[in-house]
Formats: C-alpha cells, sequence, structure tokens
C-alpha cells in the first residue's frame, strides 16, 4: 500500500463528495498528532519549536509542501507555534489530499 506521503495531490472540484466523518477518522489514523474538528471537516495539528527562527523556517517548508501539491492550509503562527488547519474548501470538507499533505508534514 502506499504511504499517503508518497502521493500526490489531485485537484478536487466542487460536486466530489466530502469524506465523511467514519472515512476521516480511518485516514486519521495514518498521521501522527492530527485532530478531526467535531463536524468531520478539517484535521489540525499544533506544532511548538524552541524560537521564532525555527517557527519560520517550519513555515516555509509547509509553505513549499502546499505550493508544490497546490493544497493550503490555514496557518495560525506565533513566536514558537503553528497551528496547521487542512480543509478542502471546494467542497466543505476532508478529501485525500488534506491528508496526502498532512502526512508530508509529519516527516518534516
Amino acid at each position: 500500500m502506499e504511504h499517503l506521503a508518497e502521493k500526490k495531490c489531485i485537484p478536487c472540484e466542487a460536486g466530489v463528495k466530502a469524506f465523511d466523518k467514519a472515512k476521516a477518522v480511518e485516514m486519521l489514523s495514518q498521521l501522527n498528532g492530527w485532530t478531526l474538528n467535531e463536524a468531520g471537516t478539517e484535521i489540525s495539528r499544533e506544532f511548538k519549536f524552541k524560537n521564532f527562527f525555527r517557527t519560520m523556517s517550519f513555515v516555509n517548508a509547509v509553505a513549499h509542501i502546499a505550493n508544490h501539491e497546490n493544497h493550503h492550509p490555514d496557518m495560525k503562527v506565533g513566536f514558537n507555534y503553528c497551528h496547521l488547519v487542512f480543509t478542502t474548501h471546494a467542497i466543505d470538507g476532508l478529501s485525500e489530499n488534506d491528508f496526502i499533505c498532512a502526512a508530508k508534514v509529519d516527516k518534516l
């Protein structure tokens, strides 16, 4: 079975059905430390760092992944943390793309 981090995001257009909560929970088991929101429409994780430089280095690495995959998270960034949220806005829920990007972030 191909690991999520080895996959490539594919464009997800409106009309594609978002994962139901059971599928999201199943996919979540392949990630490290990510949580699913109550509605089952977003996955998130907070990362902690020693200082601002390390935080921004991480943010830039995430930006590189996001641009390469053409799938972008919402980020909240501070001095020593970065909170990431993945969802597929075009379908108002989760798609495999969210889990692919999260798995790639896990490898950083």
